[in-house]
């Protein structure tokens, strides 16, 4: 979902920027916090933003539409340290990726960072915690939050190519949208499928080897520590 830099006309990439920046703040203001709680949380941070940029540097080019799928990483990012803290680090990533590999752009970094940091790690962080009140173990409800957060990414990119890119603008935004929206799919599915099975594998891997650390994070209760291996 990287739009390049050129595929949106300027209103629409000053808009994301702005709406983009509103969360930014909140997710700043939650690392402050939390760091002060733990300690373990700032190097926690390091370890999922590397993740994260490994995970959505992994483009697969999408004909027509000046963007490409690829997982997008902050799902399982939302899940151990919250949407909002998620969304820094999908931000931190496009940074690095728009200017160290031509992944994505500058002007259109407000939409990117509102379709992967923000709507993939709300929807993500959202089914997850569905999943758990459903009674789902950790590992069930942590793929569905990967497949769910995975393609909330790309309903979003499709929305914002449907309103702001240059020559859809003889179409209806709701065709438009279904154009761009179905021209992802067939690469965009499968990769959606892997990122759900890749983030409950490695949720469920933690609460395996390292239950503590989802302790640490309010994922699962004291209580629940010993049963995390059975859990996942």
């Amino acid at each position: 979902m990287h739009i390049q830099d050129g595929f949106l006309v300027g209103k629409w990439a000053v808009g994301w920027y702005g709406a983009a920046s509103v969360f930014v703040a909140k997710g700043l203001y939650d690392i402050a916090e939390r760091s002060k709680k733990a300690l373990m949380f700032k190097p926690l941070l390091g370890l999922v933003g590397a993740a994260v940029f490994f995970i959505s540097l992994l483009p697969i080019p999408v004909p027509i539409t000046g963007t490409s799928s690829h997982p997008a990483g902050t799902p399982m990012a939302a899940i151990l340290v919250g949407p909002f803290v998620s969304m820094i680090l999908g931000v931190i990533a496009l940074i690095l990726q728009a200017l160290l590999f031509a992944h994505g752009g500058l002007t259109t970094l407000g939409a990117n960072a509102f379709s992967m940091g923000l709507m993939g790690s709300l929807a993500s962080y959202g089914m997850f915690r569905l999943g758990r009140k459903m009674g789902l173990s950790l590992g069930i409800a942590a793929c569905l939050a990967g497949i769910v957060g995975d393609l909330a990414v790309y309903v979003t990119t499709s929305l914002q190519l449907a309103t702001g890119m240059p020559g859809t603008h003889g179409m209806s935004v709701g065709k438009a949208f279904m154009t761009f929206f179905v021209l992802f799919m067939p690469t965009q599915l499968p990769l959606a499928l892997l990122e759900g099975l890749v983030t409950g594998g490695m949720v469920s891997y933690i609460a395996r080897v390292r239950p503590d650390i989802l302790r640490n994070l309010g994922i699962i209760k004291e209580s629940h520590g010993e049963e995390a291996g059975n859990e996942a």
